[in-house]
């Protein structure tokens, strides 16, 4: 019998949210509550990162490291000054100056492997490319399995080959970024059960299911298709130890918004986002020119998200959004695993 992937009392994983939902207090809480966490990797320092490893080691708890893998995209830079000045009015009402420059940068991937190396940590997630297959030898001997995310069964056996030990088989209804090789393909849409089907009948490797988890229900139907978990990542977004910003956690519960759908405005590559004014504006002009569309509209973002300006940030959402709760993550994970009641529904911030 094959070993598990997740070494957690439930079939649950907390899925890696960079940019601050994710925080070792949510993972911690997870972990207790019978949950396997993923601590985000991406934009973070090595030297952060490095902190809350120790802090998840100190727990006794297991839990896993998600990295970005650097691709280098080739960028139209015609183009990118053409979005950057569609841009600067939106920059303009913070008094920013957009630089129409492409920035590109690694994510201090060379550092994060090294850190990585040197601090082994039980499961290490990769997301957007598949590295060097020596890379993943070298992460495994020093004692971590690897995971790869997967959108797609060509995907699937890409990282197989690789000498991956198992899969994060990631649906379009997923929120923020898609995982895709692929960021300039259309993303058709395909449930996350019928994926997970379609992934299990070509490969032998373990999956984590993650993409449109609205409840126990949906739970049992990946459980069902051939996962041996599902990792939520939108469910968690308004748990009380989540670091969601008050901008976002207020739109994630305001009934004007209506819809998810996948962008490149924000970030260059494909994400789900709550349906808002930025993506309506600029969609159609959007660019696949990940990271350097990131680097763009960071500043913006960071000053709306200050401004309470949620038609001009990023609000990552999968399409099972409406089923998230407030309250503490032990009870969201108990609901989801059907071992306690729902949790009430969260209010705003302030009330």
């Amino acid at each position: 019998m094959q070993e598990p992937l997740l070494k957690s009392r439930l079939p649950i994983a907390a899925a890696p949210m960079a940019g601050g939902p994710t925080t070792t207090a949510l993972a911690l809480a997870v972990a207790e509550a019978g949950g396997f966490p993923f601590l985000a990797g991406g934009y973070k320092t090595p030297e952060a990162l490095g902190m809350e490893i120790k802090q998840l080691q100190a727990s006794g708890h297991p839990f896993g490291v998600n990295l970005f893998v650097p691709t280098d995209p080739t960028v139209d830079e015609g183009a990118f000054r053409s979005y950057a000045r569609e841009l600067q009015p939106d920059a303009g009402r913070y008094g920013l100056t957009l630089d129409p420059r492409p920035v590109q940068d690694e994510d201090f991937w060379d550092q994060k492997v090294a850190l990585l190396l040197q601090d082994p940590v039980p499961v290490i997630s990769l997301t957007f490319a598949l590295p060097e297959p020596a890379v993943i030898a070298a992460l495994q001997r020093a004692g971590s399995r690897i995971l790869a995310s997967v959108t797609t069964a060509g995907e699937a056996q890409q990282a197989e080959a690789a000498g991956v030990d198992g899969l994060v088989v990631q649906g379009p209804s997923a929120g923020g970024h898609s995982a895709t090789f692929a960021p300039e393909r259309r993303i058709d849409p395909i449930s996350t059960e019928d994926l997970v089907r379609t992934v299990r009948a070509g490969t032998r490797l373990p999956i984590i299911a993650s993409g449109g988890i609205d409840g126990p229900e949906a739970l049992r139907g990946l459980l069902d298709a051939g996962a041996e978990a599902a990792a939520v990542g939108t469910l968690l977004l308004l748990a009380d130890e989540a670091g969601t910003s008050p901008t976002h956690r207020t739109a994630l519960a305001d009934t004007a918004y209506t819809e998810t759908v996948l962008t490149r405005a924000f970030t260059g590559r494909p994400a789900r986002a709550l349906r808002n004014g930025f993506i309506d504006r600029h969609e159609q002009h959007a660019l696949n020119a990940y990271p350097a569309v990131h680097h763009l509209t960071r500043a913006l973002r960071q000053a709306a998200g200050k401004a309470g300006d949620s038609g001009t940030l990023h609000l990552w959402a999968g399409t099972g959004w409406r089923s998230a709760s407030g309250g503490p993550a032990a009870g969201i994970l108990g609901w989801l695993a059907d071992e306690q009641p729902r949790p009430p529904a969260a209010g705003l911030p302030g009330t």
